[in-house]
């Protein structure tokens, strides 16, 4: 056995988990994902998708996937900068830089590129980059591509960003990435404090992730920074398609003096293929029933709402969320995957949340809601996760 093999060969902790009976990952769904899905001939609610809006499994958007297919074919065979744009990539470009309140935005292959392609290049090595500790990967990754100087502050303390911003030099750039909405807990960015500080220092500038903000918060599911009001105070806004737009793909929106530079030197975005056709038409008609079905956020927000009155009723530890993502902490990582297990075994579906993903004192069950979510369906899942959660004596 080489080196290579023989180091590898070392990691068998998915093996051990495995031999348990308690391993979460890569269970298959087979069918459409929707509030209840069928997985391994069983059926069960599913409350571990980001499907916020509901409408993964939405006719419209469907057809409008297939549509394109048939008009356009199964991909570009290129990347935007040579072969790969097509007049629906620059529509759905336009229709999202006037959603989020920006004059340009920019379509890539998916929301990790978004991130792993923007950061590296639009500072310098004199420059910083200065992040949450609780940032997704891909903001984390594409601060590690980066050449400038990278800096993390304590999620969400501002006297610890402040103490960060402070000690940077005056006349270099100061670009904060942050999540709008914190994928794991469910909290929000304190972005008007964020935005105090970038009026209080020079050169700082403001990215604001919103993966998980999108179709969930502001007017028309706008996003974190339309609820807070403050659009014009944030320079670059990201967004994913894979959540609420029921597609693939990310976007960067921003002033047009930001977006040619990324358009002409984001490296994720020059040398990877273009969004699908069907990918980029359902994104599209996802959109486009967004904007008009009001009553689709605030159905979202009334199971929300429901949801976590009930988790609190029961005494879970909830933390400190204010969106559709419902940390349950259990606080272990053997009973993380346990309660995983069980859960399963009783008809709910979670995602649990281990290291690297939080803390190891930190451990959770995610619980999260769509649009199309009942009551009833929230109450049969409470019930089964109480049971689990008195059973391993993680609540009482």
């Amino acid at each position: 056995m080489d080196l290579l093999h023989e180091r590898l060969s070392k990691y068998t902790r998915p093996q051990e988990y495995m031999a348990m009976g308690v391993y979460p990952y890569f269970r298959e769904i087979e069918g459409k994902q929707g509030t209840e899905v069928e997985m391994s001939k069983q059926h069960v609610l599913m409350f571990g998708s980001n499907a916020y809006t509901g409408l993964t499994g939405d006719e419209r958007v469907i057809r409008a996937g297939m549509k394109a297919m048939e008009q356009y074919g199964s991909g570009c065979a290129g990347s935007r900068f040579l072969n790969g744009t097509l007049d629906i990539h620059v529509q759905l470009e336009k229709e999202l830089a006037a959603f989020v309140g920006k004059d340009e935005a920019l379509c890539f292959s998916t929301g990790f590129t978004v991130n792993s392609g923007v950061i590296p290049c639009i500072t310098g090595p004199h420059d910083y980059i200065i992040c949450d500790d609780r940032d997704h990967a891909s903001i984390v990754d594409g601060r590690r591509l980066s050449f400038s100087k990278q800096l993390k502050y304590k999620h969400n303390d501002m006297q610890d960003l402040e103490r960060l911003l402070q000690r940077c030099e005056a006349d270099a750039v100061k670009l904060i990435v942050v999540d709008g909405v914190f994928s794991m807990e469910g909290d929000l960015a304190p972005l008007p404090e964020i935005v105090a500080l970038k009026k209080k220092y020079p050169n700082v500038n403001i990215m604001v992730d919103e993966a998980h903000g999108l179709g969930v918060f502001g007017r028309n599911g706008c996003g974190v920074c339309d609820h807070f009001g403050l659009t014009d105070e944030v320079d670059l806004i990201m967004g994913t398609f894979s959540k609420s737009l029921a597609s693939i793909g990310g976007f960067i929106a921003g002033d047009s003096t930001l977006i040619n530079w990324l358009r002409h030197n984001s490296r994720t975005y020059i040398f990877s293929a273009s969004m699908t056709p069907a990918s980029t038409a359902a994104a599209l008609e996802a959109l486009h029933i967004l904007q008009t079905e009001s009553e689709r956020l605030e159905q979202l927000w009334s199971v929300t709402n429901y949801a976590l009155k009930r988790f609190r009723e029961e005494g879970f530890e909830i933390g400190e969320t204010e969106s559709p993502i419902i940390p349950l902490y259990v606080r272990d990582v053997e009973k993380t995957f346990l309660v995983t297990k069980m859960a399963f075994d009783a008809g709910v579906f979670i995602n649990p949340v281990i290291p690297p993903a939080c803390a190891p004192q930190d451990t959770l069950v995610r619980f999260a809601l769509m649009a199309t979510h009942t009551s009833e369906q929230v109450d049969r899942a409470v019930e089964a996760l109480v049971k689990v959660f008195r059973e391993l004596d993680i609540i009482k």
